[in-house]
């Protein structure tokens, strides 16, 4: 072997082992940073579930509330849709009653008449049907009061279906 040969060969073991080195240096660095990375990786996926974790149970808590408003809600509208519907019955079974009495005259309606010429609502007898002094009266026809009573059983079903829905209203507004 000449020395030429023997340098360029000393030359490449140089470069061989300065591969080698550097391969081994990067190996190391690689694997010193890549454990730090993963290290890295893992403490932020940690942070991330435990962000995660806190807002879904955010989420379950104002789900529970909403739940727990919405059904104080439905519990409030079923007792005022009872309280309506008892309100509803009571009113036409006092209406049906009225009606009965009128139609077996049990029950008469009059009506006020004054008396414009004396200005005077008393009578200045007592008449022998009650001792009731007030304003003279004129008994209405059975039929006419009939379709007054049936005029007065819608009015009331309205008013009581107004304030059902003005209650549902003010349940249900914020």
């Amino acid at each position: 072997m000449t020395p030429a040969q023997n340098l360029i060969g000393l030359g490449l073991a140089i470069l061989m082992a300065l591969a080698i080195g550097f391969g081994g240096a990067w190996q190391v660095q690689d694997w010193r940073l890549g454990k730090k990375m993963a290290e890295r990786i893992a403490e932020q996926g940690a942070r991330h579930q435990k962000e995660l974790d806190s807002i879904t149970g955010e989420a379950w808590r104002q789900q529970k509330a909403e739940l727990d408003k919405r059904l104080a809600t439905e519990e409030k509208l079923a007792f005022q849709d009872q309280q309506h519907t008892k309100e509803l019955s009571d009113a036409q079974r006092n209406q049906a009653r009225l009606r009965d009495q009128l139609a077996t005259a049990d029950v008469r309606l009059s009506v006020l008449i004054e008396d414009s010429a004396s200005g005077c609502n008393v009578p200045t007898t007592p008449s022998a049907s009650g001792v009731v002094h007030a304003a003279r009266r004129a008994k209405l026809d059975p039929a006419h009061a009939q379709r007054i009573i049936a005029i007065t059983d819608a009015g009331d079903q309205g008013l009581i279906a107004l304030r059902a829905c003005q209650a549902y209203v003010r349940a249900i507004a914020p």
